[in-house]
């Protein structure tokens, strides 16, 4: 009987990545954007009303909170999206402001939790919590490969 591999190392994310952490995004939705342009080759999307689509939404709150962490990653460190809990409460036409706050609020091992709150001048445009992990790019892509196969 082969001796099991020893418990892998949980490295240790640096000191500055802690709670209270926050960024800002300004961004003004262009049309390229909008619900139409989120999925063209279905005509379930393109008939609806040319406001900013829920999934590009999601992008621009995970760009906020990948802000949010700038600086405070080590060289080979990233971080992907692993949830997302959050409203539209309402409709964003092409050319508008929208800024995004984000706080960082919980650390645990690899995981940071992140409260988000997207608005314009004059309403609550989403709001809710988003969740990343830290990765190993090389060692993530290596077992990407090997997902892929040869």
């Amino acid at each position: 009987m082969t001796d099991p591999p020893p418990p892998r190392k949980e490295k240790v994310l640096r000191p500055s990545l802690r709670p209270g952490l926050i960024a800002r995004l300004d961004y003004i939705v262009p049309a390229e954007r909008t619900v139409p342009y989120l999925l063209p080759e279905s005509s379930h999307f393109t008939a609806l009303p040319a406001v900013l689509a829920t999934g590009y939404l999601v992008g621009i709150v995970e760009w906020a909170c990948m802000r949010v962490i700038d600086g405070h990653l080590d060289d080979g460190e990233q971080t992907l999206g692993v949830h997302v809990d959050l409203s539209h409460e309402a409709p964003t036409p092409p050319g508008s402001p929208l800024t995004v706050e984000a706080e960082l609020t919980v650390v645990e091992g690899r995981h940071l939790a992140f409260t988000v709150h997207a608005f314009d001048d004059t309403a609550t445009i989403c709001q809710g919590t988003h969740r990343r992990a830290v990765i190993d790019a090389v060692r993530f892509r290596a077992r990407l490969d090997r997902r892929n196969g040869p």
